[in-house]
């Protein structure tokens, strides 16, 4: 009886999988196709809208010039180029002042969070609102031409636009690093060009998006969300805007230099991610379901996705599981549903790799993932078991 109690329990768990592990297979296999036509190029625009750069800053002095020096020369001249020192205690006010920004320093220890800081540029903008408001992290570094094309892009939709902002790995990096870069890319440009190909809401990635005023100065943004930039897409998606993906522009951020500000980086996005998916996804699911709102649900889809490494981790755990129940009570049902799942995982690592990813890893790096994912094991222990992160926490990029 207990056999089949577990069979049941594994078979359950693995079929559950099924659902992200398919949605991430389908973008894939809609990526490779190439970039849609419809967003290779913006048609020319008038640049009368005036936008609003918006950089949430806590104690990022040190890497905020460059970004103020990458976007000044994209301004129109309307444009106004905000920074928001969020309960700083450097010098980074005093950097973005120098740099001819207008500065918000906003001091509020009870309330530290990248939300938090979104919330008081708003409210700083209420004053004189914009069309437009843009979010740039404060070590983004922004391409040539990036905000004038996503002004046009949002002007043309009048949806939320959200560029492609991809993570670079320091140089000399270890196999860790330039594993991270690609399934970052997997994530940031891979999937949600995929659903771009076919017409369909993304995610936004907290940095490199715009907005039209009408749509960001009514968001909920004054909350301790750790992913609130999968939130805010979600919210916006059930008010029938859901973000469009466009993907012909990039900006770029570099990972943490140091092994703590790489583990702590990713223990809040996962903490974050896996908190959204257990106690968000199921009421937003039934609103999509009830409302007929074919966005939001799509949304909730490519969210319910988890970060890939913990996709692979549950997926390997769940074979080798139903691989030893086949071998000890003879139950093969577990494993042939564990089977398909791992092997459709395979191939759409393997796939994204062969579009994307030759000239970052080598076939051979790419087959060490497996021997990281069991080495991950005990990081996976501090996520599920450990102290919460809850609150705006700087990323450690010393050398």
């Amino acid at each position: 009886m207990f056999e089949v109690v577990l069979a049941v329990l594994l078979a359950t768990t693995a079929g559950l999988l099924t659902v992200p592990i398919f949605t991430l297979l389908f973008e894939v296999l809609s990526a490779i196709r190439g970039y849609p036509d419809q967003l290779d190029g913006v048609p020319n625009a008038t640049n009368s809208e005036i936008t609003a750069v918006v950089i949430p800053a806590h104690n990022e002095g040190a890497s905020l010039v460059p970004t103020l020096s990458d976007l000044r020369p994209q301004l129109g001249s309307n444009d106004r180029l905000i920074v928001v020192a969020d309960n700083c205690s450097d010098d980074t006010a005093a950097i973005a002042r120098g740099e001819g920004a207008e500065v918000i320093e906003r001091t509020d220890p009870a309330h530290l969070g990248k939300a938090y800081a979104l919330a008081a540029g708003i409210a700083y903008l209420n004053q004189a609102p914009p069309d437009l408001v843009m979010f740039v992290d404060a070590d983004c570094r922004v391409k040539p031409d990036t905000l004038p094309r996503l002004k046009r892009a949002c002007v043309k939709s009048k949806r939320p636009v959200q560029a492609c902002v991809l993570m670079v790995a320091p140089k000399r990096c270890s196999i860790d690093h330039r594993l991270a870069e690609f399934f970052w890319r997997l994530r940031n440009l891979v999937r949600p060009l995929g659903l771009a190909r076919l017409g369909l809401p993304a995610q936004l990635m907290g940095t490199g998006m715009i907005f039209p005023w009408r749509l960001i100065r009514g968001a909920t943004l004054r909350h301790g969300n750790l992913v609130e930039d999968l939130q805010l897409g979600l919210d916006l998606a059930e008010i029938g805007c859901a973000p469009l993906f466009y993907p012909c522009v990039v900006g770029t951020s570099e990972f943490p230099h140091t092994k703590a500000g790489t583990e702590s980086q990713r223990q809040r996005w996962i903490q974050g991610h896996v908190r959204m998916i257990v106690r968000d996804l199921p009421r937003r699911f039934a609103r999509a379901v009830q409302e007929h709102n074919w966005d939001l649900l799509v949304l909730i889809l490519d969210v319910a996705v988890p970060p890939f490494s913990m996709l692979a981790s549950i997926a390997m755990v769940m074979l080798i599981a139903a691989v030893a129940l086949f071998l000890l009570v003879g139950i093969a049902s577990p494993m042939v549903v564990a089977g398909i799942n791992f092997g459709a995982l395979l191939g759409a690592v393997l796939l994204a790799w062969t579009k994307f990813g030759r000239e970052l890893i080598s076939i051979r790096d790419l087959a060490a993932i497996w021997r990281s994912l069991l080495n991950r094991l005990s990081f996976y222990a501090r996520v599920y078991f450990g102290s919460r992160a809850s609150s705006w926490v700087r990323t450690d990029r010393s050398d």
